[in-house]
C-alpha cells in the first residue's frame, strides 16, 4: 500500500511515540477494506508499539480507529486516509502516542476545559485540500479532551450516507448528528464556536491593547509582506485578519510564484504566517473588520465583536472572495448544490450532472478536471466566446461530455427544497429561456473586494476596489492599501506581495514624517 520512500519517512516518524497506539478496524469484503488492511499492516510494520486488530464493531466498513493502547479510541477514519488526508493519519498516530501538537499552550487548555460529549463527523473527499485542517483540528481536540469524538468520512467511498444526509459540500462537519459547520476552519475557528464565552474574552483583550504604529487589516500575501516589512523597522506592528493566509488558503496548485516551481495555497499561507511570526507582530486572527473610523493623527478599526483597535498608520490588505451570480436561488442553495470549489467538492458529484458558470481560465480549467468525474458538464458563458487561454478551449473541446453554451445569462437556481435539480438561463441572441436539469452548479466568475465595511470613509472605485496612488496610498492621509481589495491591476500572489511592501514602506515613511506626539507635561517638583 505503501511506497519505499513513504514508510522510510513514516518509520522516522513513528520513533517519537512515546505510548503503544493501537489500530482497531472494522472490515468487510470489499475491495477498499482489502486496501485498509495492506495499510494498516504496514504502519504496523514499521513500529513495535504499534499494533493491529480486525475486530472492530463500527457499522461503517471499512473503517478504523486510532487510540492509546489500553483506552477507548476516539479518532475513527471512515475511509483510506490517503491523498491530502495522508498527513492527518500520521498526525493521529504521532498525538495519540504522546508525541506533543503543535499548537499554542493556551489552545491545549482551552480545548482540555471544554465540558460535555462532542462526537464530530467531518465528511470529506481525498482531493480536498481544505478538508485536512478541519480533520487534524477536531483529532486533536479528541485526543486532549476524553469527552470529544472525531470521525472522518470519505464521501466518495459512503455515497449513500451522504445523500442520505443530504452532504453537496466538503469540508461539513456534524456534531451530534447536528449540522455544525462548513469550509476551512482552524482549530481557533472551531473552538469559538464550542466555547460561547471566547468571544466576550477576546473582545475585551483587544479592546486593552495599545496603539500600533502601523496595524495591517488582512493576513493574505500583501498583508504578510507589509507585516514584515513594518517590524523590519522596529516599530509597533500589528495584523488583524478574519482568517490568516487569506484566499490563498482556497488556491490548490501555485505554479508561477517566482523561485517555487510548485506549491500548494495552504502550505505557502502557513509559511506566510510562520515568517510574520519570525518577527514582533502582534497577530490577531479570527477578527473581522467591522468599521473604519479615521482620526488626526491616530486611525481606529471597530471589529466585528465590538473591540476597536488604535492605530497611527493603517494598511489595508483584505482580499477578495469568490464573486457570486446574485440570482434567484443560489443563496438558498450553497452548499447544497452551488458550490465555488472544484477540486474540494467535486468528488461528491461523481457521475452526475453539473455546470460550471465562467468561461474564463479558472472556469475552464474546473470543467475540464470535473469532467474527469461527473457525467457531464454545462459550461455556460455570458459572453459571444470563451476567455480561457488557448491551450485550456483545445483541451476542453476535446472531451466528450462537456457541452459550451455562451452568450448566456443565468437567471436562476432551481431546486426541490433540498438539493439543487437545475439552473435557468436566457439565450442573449435569441432572447429564449431555457432550463438545464443537473444536480450541482460551480461558480467561477472571478472576485469581489472585501471593502464593504469602508463604504463612506475613503474613496473607492465604482467596482469597489480602493483606489490608491503609485505608493498605496489612499484617499485618507496615513491609511495604505494593497493586494486584491485595490486598484491595482492583475490579482496576483507575487504582486500583492510586493504591493504589500510598498504600502508598508510608504506607512513608515509617513510616521517619520508626522508630527511626533506630544508629551505629557511633567508634574511640577519643589
Amino acid at each position: 500500500m505503501l511506497d519505499t520512500a513513504i514508510k522510510i519517512q513514516l518509520s522516522a516518524y513513528l520513533e517519537k511515540l512515546q505510548s503503544p497506539i493501537e489500530l482497531v478496524a472494522s472490515l468487510d469484503d470489499s475491495d477498499a477494506a482489502r486496501q485498509m488492511r495492506e495499510l494498516l499492516a504496514d504502519i504496523a510494520a514499521l513500529s513495535h508499539k504499534v499494533s493491529v486488530r480486525e475486530d472492530g464493531t463500527d457499522a461503517r466498513r471499512p473503517s478504523f480507529s486510532v487510540g492509546r493502547a489500553g483506552e477507548p479510541a476516539r479518532i475513527r477514519f471512515a475511509g483510506i486516509p490517503m491523498g491530502h488526508e495522508f498527513t492527518s493519519l500520521v498526525l493521529a498516530l504521532l498525538q495519540s502516542g504522546g508525541h506533543p501538537p503543535k499548537v499554542d499552550a493556551a489552545v491545549i487548555e482551552q480545548i482540555k476545559g471544554l465540558k460535555g460529549m462532542m462526537r464530530f463527523e467531518t465528511y470529506i473527499s481525498l482531493s480536498c485540500h481544505n478538508c485536512p485542517d478541519v480533520v487534524q483540528a477536531l483529532n486533536l481536540m479528541a485526543v486532549l479532551n476524553p469527552g470529544i469524538e472525531s470521525v472522518m468520512i470519505d464521501g466518495a467511498l459512503y455515497q449513500d450516507e451522504v445523500s442520505a444526509r443530504k452532504i453537496m459540500a466538503v469540508p461539513t462537519v456534524m456534531r451530534n448528528g447536528e449540522a455544525f459547520g462548513q469550509g476551512r476552519m482552524t482549530i481557533e475557528e472551531i473552538l469559538a464556536k464550542v466555547d460561547t464565552g471566547a468571544a466576550t474574552r477576546d473582545a475585551q483583550e483587544l479592546d486593552a491593547k495599545d496603539a500600533y504604529d502601523v496595524l495591517v487589516v488582512g493576513g493574505g500575501p500583501a498583508g504578510a509582506a507589509a507585516a514584515i516589512y513594518a517590524a523590519r523597522k522596529g516599530i509597533r506592528t500589528g495584523v488583524v485578519a478574519e482568517r490568516f493566509g487569506g484566499q490563498v488558503l482556497d488556491t490548490l496548485g501555485i505554479e508561477n510564484f517566482i523561485s517555487v516551481q510548485r506549491t500548494e495555497g495552504p502550505k505557502l499561507a502557513m509559511a506566510l504566517e510562520q515568517h510574520v511570526k519570525e518577527y514582533e507582530v502582534d497577530i490577531m486572527n479570527l477578527q473581522r473588520a467591522a468599521a473604519l473610523i479615521p482620526g488626526d493623527g491616530m486611525h481606529q478599526v471597530r471589529l466585528a465583536n465590538g473591540a476597536t483597535l488604535k492605530a497611527k498608520s493603517l494598511i489595508l490588505a483584505t482580499g477578495a472572495r469568490w464573486r457570486e451570480m446574485n440570482v434567484p436561488g443560489e443563496k438558498d442553495y450553497k452548499g447544497k448544490g452551488v458550490c465555488f470549489c472544484p477540486h474540494c467538492d467535486g468528488p461528491l458529484f461523481k457521475g452526475k450532472r453539473v455546470a460550471v458558470i465562467g468561461g474564463g481560465n479558472s472556469g475552464v480549467e474546473a470543467a475540464i478536471d470535473l469532467a474527469g468525474i461527473v457525467s457531464h458538464v454545462t459550461l455556460l458563458e455570458f459572453d459571444s466566446k470563451l476567455r480561457a487561454d488557448a491551450v485550456l478551449q483545445a483541451k476542453l473541446g476535446s472531451l466528450p461530455n462537456v457541452t459550451v453554451i455562451t452568450s448566456a445569462l443565468t437567471t436562476e437556481v432551481t431546486g426541490d427544497g433540498e438539493k439543487v435539480n437545475g439552473i435557468v438561463y436566457q439565450d442573449r441572441i435569441g432572447g429564449q429561456t431555457k432550463r438545464v436539469e443537473l444536480e450541482g452548479i460551480f461558480v467561477q466568475i472571478g472576485l469581489l473586494p472585501n471593502t464593504d465595511w469602508l463604504k463612506g470613509t475613503l474613496k473607492l472605485s465604482p467596482r469597489g476596489e480602493i483606489e490608491v496612488d503609485a505608493r498605496g496610498q489612499t484617499s485618507l492621509p496615513g491609511v495604505f492599501a494593497a493586494g486584491d481589495a485595490t486598484t491595482t491591476p492583475y490579482k496576483q500572489i507575487i504582486i500583492a506581495m510586493g504591493e504589500g511592501a510598498k504600502a508598508s514602506l510608504s506607512a513608515f515613511d509617513h510616521l517619520i514624517r508626522s508630527p511626533a506626539p506630544v508629551a505629557a507635561a511633567e508634574p511640577a517638583t519643589v
